[in-house]
């Protein structure tokens, strides 16, 4: 079978894509599955939404894997689903997983559509880019409604215009600290929110995980998780501004029975892993004092680690599918 696109599509075109494609799958399964608990209407209705658009992402990329004659990915399935299990969150989490996933969808597509190389698949980014910011305005104003979500801190209106003359704006050590930037404030609220959330995800994932390994994985990744989250309100705080985020594990019910299969959940949890490091290092070059720089850099070291115990995990089951990769020259060679 011939390649029907008339210029070959590059890497920058079928990896991103294929990324894409693991993690949707991924979402159309555990939105499938909330839809069977939800009891809110105007949740019921935004996950609703998220699930056709996400059908419909997944129908548009694997009409361009074939055409590009590129086997389409194997991804995950209805068996990676328990759909008689009863429910594991509440609907105020399926609403902050909506959030979370389409500014997970704003930031990834945005960076596909800036590397592809073939006008069809920027053109499919472009539109999918817009789709996602729609979703993402509904959830965010949904979750104001509802009164469940956190305001960034304010900061005092500047009157006059000011030009830095002091070090001590670079520097944060022994208690020679600045007062927080608005960019670092916001930065702070956001990693907040993303580990609280993190945290009630795998908090649930480790009571239902079948596998011993997985569990402890798991258990491991809540702990990192709170205590992440614990650095960053305990940042905002020495600022005396308000918390960034609250822990979410009461939304966790109390369920044993596992409604996904264990390498759906690690995966998810790799993939969450994988963004959370990406937006730590976003952060740390956005902010010039010192301390938070050294804390950022320390953070992501901490979580790369727990990223390759569940990446060996993966391996050692046989459950990590093989990603787009160049030709092995050595091996063809022999």
């Amino acid at each position: 079978m011939e390649n029907n696109y008339s210029i070959a599509l590059t890497s920058s075109d079928i990896s991103p894509l294929w990324d894409m494609y693991q993690s949707e799958t991924i979402a159309k399964l555990g939105i499938t599955f909330f839809l069977q608990h939800a009891e809110d209407k105007e949740i019921k209705h935004i996950l609703e939404e998220s699930l056709k658009l996400i059908e419909k992402n997944l129908i548009h990329m694997q009409k361009i894997f074939e055409k590009a004659n590129y086997q389409v990915p194997h991804a995950f399935t209805e068996k990676d689903v328990n759909f008689n299990a009863p429910r594991l969150f509440s609907d105020h989490l399926y609403l902050e997983y909506i959030f979370n996933m389409t500014y997970f969808m704003m930031s990834t597509y945005s960076l596909a559509f800036s590397v592809a190389d073939h006008k069809e698949i920027s053109d499919y980014y472009a539109a999918n880019i817009e789709a996602a910011i729609e979703l993402n305005k509904q959830a965010k104003e949904l979750e104001k409604k509802k009164g469940i979500y956190i305001r960034s801190p304010r900061v005092p209106n500047q009157e006059n215009v000011e030009f830095v003359k002091d070090q001590r704006y670079i520097s944060g050590w022994l208690g020679n600290r600045r007062p927080l930037l608005g960019i670092e404030i916001t930065n702070l609220v956001f990693h907040s929110k993303r580990n609280a959330l993190g945290h009630a995800v795998i908090t649930g994932f480790s009571q239902v995980a079948k596998s011993e390994e997985v569990r402890h994985f798991f258990e491991k990744g809540r702990d990192i998780s709170g205590k992440h989250l614990e650095i960053f309100t305990s940042i905002l705080h020495e600022d005396f501004l308000s918390d960034g985020a609250i822990l979410l594990t009461s939304e966790v019910t109390n369920s044993k029975i596992a409604p996904f299969s264990d390498r759906l959940m690690v995966t998810f949890v790799a993939n969450l892993i994988a963004s959370s490091m990406g937006q730590y290092g976003v952060s740390l070059s956005t902010s010039p004092r010192h301390d938070l720089n050294v804390q950022y850099s320390r953070l992501m070291v901490e979580v790369g680690k727990y990223a390759n115990e569940g990446y060996k995990i993966l391996i050692n089951n046989g459950w990590l599918e093989q990603a787009p990769m160049a030709a092995d020259r050595k091996d063809l060679a022999k």
